[in-house]
């Protein structure tokens, strides 16, 4: 009678763990609506070093660097100690002031519902970044700072981020060089047909509407 050789039990093959879908978020004006918290700490600003800024034309330009507002008030050899100081001061001054804009806990939370994570990466000091959003009960799964335009590809690579959502044409070459779908809300400084004519690949009017598109987005993926 042939003798039946044992064999060690066989290890069920392993499935590869799927990666969340990670969506990027911009904080300024797509998020948040910092203006009244910003143009209070210029102001501050402004008393502080006897230096006129017209607050209320820079929060209509808000989405670039802090330098690349302050150069237009202070002689650039002072730009990085004001910015310096304008990140000192900016949580007694801004943060209590500053609200979230219609829909963007919903937006998050849609993200969440659909099994992914949410990304915020944005060109504010990283530290004040993370306050507005302790102060606001927004809680992504991540906060990444100090990033503007093409470089938010950076942490949206870092992240594997495929989708950005932002409310500027920075955001919209941010997500573009990162190879993620750029979504872009109409509630900053640049209106639709500016953000389409930069590259965005979807253009909604504000967060209130990202849960409806997100949902078919996903389907659609699925």
């Amino acid at each position: 009678m042939a003798h039946m050789t044992s064999r060690p039990p066989t290890t069920p093959p392993t499935t590869p763990r799927a990666t969340p879908l990670t969506v990027g978020f911009d904080l300024d004006m797509t998020l948040i609506d910092s203006r009244p918290g910003i143009r209070a700490c210029y102001l501050a600003l402004s008393e502080r070093t006897g230096t006129y800024i017209d607050a209320d034309l820079a929060v209509t330009r808000l989405g670039p660097p802090l330098a690349e507002e302050l150069i237009n008030w202070f002689p650039a050899e002072r730009v990085e100690a004001m910015s310096e100081l304008y990140r000192e001061m900016y949580p007694a001054t801004a943060v209590t002031a500053t609200t979230a804009l219609t829909g963007a806990r919903e937006a998050i939370a849609a993200v969440r519902e659909h099994g992914g994570r949410a990304l915020v990466v944005t060109a504010k000091y990283e530290p004040n970044a993370k306050l507005h959003l302790e102060h606001l009960g927004i809680e992504p799964d991540a906060v990444v700072g100090d990033l503007w335009a093409e470089r938010k590809a950076e942490a949206l690579r870092e992240y594997g981020a495929s989708v950005y959502v932002g409310d500027h044409v920075g955001d919209v070459r941010g997500a573009r060089t990162a190879g993620a779908l750029s979504v872009a809300v109409a509630t900053g400084p640049c209106g639709p047909e500016e953000l389409r004519a930069a590259g965005a690949d979807v253009v909604l009017a504000d967060l209130t509407d990202f849960p409806n598109w997100f949902s078919d987005y996903t389907a659609d993926a699925g």
